[in-house]
């Protein structure tokens, strides 16, 4: 049996990465300084989830600003207002116009839409989408961790937002259109994530779908069996995870997806487990 661990708080337990985060804001610290001492954090922290026992260490929950944002920047899902003109490439600073509307390289420009992260006082920025969105690999922060977590001996086990949560999470913008029209092009990228993830010879990932714990129609539903039917050809395990709830009411879909491992919040709702055990 393996441990594994659905992720780390990142911020440091003298809350290293917030002060960071501000010296460089304010100009008194360069980017590679802020990054080395987010490369300290990891280390750490995957030091003592690995004393904890934890073998399938978590990769990918670490950001400097949050985690959906970097799937955004990972996407290529950056506004066109706060894209770098020169050569549109998407690195720290990018993240920092997104979130902030300024960051210490590049013009300033209205910042992205914050809201709160489901029921919790833990904020993200909002992915915004419009109707000819394209998508692509264009931010390495997540494969570059993988690296620096093989290189200290560990395994990793990459996290990310799932695709369908992703596109429910996001707004579209410039029209009113269906969301889930996006979702053939963002599987594609996502199975390109996943064989990046492979190469690099990860055994497992971990694809996050809280929408689980909401009331889906049948459209939602429908996505989610479309996503994870698309993905099962990765040469990747896929664990399947939900939190903030039950997912009982979803159990017949999430039963009959072709997934490796299913993480089911017992914390929550403890009661689902008799019932997913009965069925899987």
């Amino acid at each position: 049996m393996q441990i594994a661990n659905l992720g780390f708080p990142r911020i440091g337990r003298q809350r290293e990465l917030k002060f960071a985060q501000e010296k460089y804001w304010r100009g008194e610290t360069s980017q590679a300084e802020l990054k080395q001492v987010a490369k300290i954090l990891r280390r750490i922290h995957w030091e003592w989830q690995a004393q904890a026992g934890v073998a399938l260490l978590p990769v990918g929950d670490f950001a400097c600003y949050d985690q959906v944002l970097t799937l955004s920047a990972t996407l290529n899902a950056i506004p066109e207002r706060h894209r770098n003109q020169e050569d549109d490439h998407v690195d720290l600073d990018t993240l920092f116009r997104v979130a902030r509307g300024r960051a210490p390289s590049g013009k300033d420009a209205p910042a992205g839409e914050m809201t709160k992260y489901f029921n919790t006082n833990y904020h993200y920025i909002v992915p915004e989408l419009t109707v000819d969105q394209e998508f692509s690999v264009a931010y390495e922060q997540f494969f570059e961790d993988v690296e620096e977590a093989k290189s200290l001996g560990y395994a990793a086990k990459p996290v990310l937002l799932g695709p369908v949560s992703y596109l429910f999470l996001s707004k579209a913008v410039g029209g009113d259109f269906d969301k889930l029209s996006l979702l053939p092009k963002l599987i594609k990228t996502y199975a390109d994530i996943l064989a990046r993830f492979s190469e690099q010879g990860v055994d497992w990932v971990q694809l996050e779908e809280p929408i689980l714990a909401l009331e889906l129609d049948a459209d939602w539903q429908a996505a989610i069996s479309t996503s994870y039917d698309a993905l099962k050809d990765a040469q990747i395990k896929i664990l399947l995870a939900s939190y903030y709830g039950t997912i009982a009411h979803h159990q017949a879909l999430v039963s009959s997806l072709p997934v490796a491992g299913l993480h089911l919040d017992l914390v929550t709702a403890p009661e689902q487990l008799v019932e997913f055990a009965a069925k899987l």
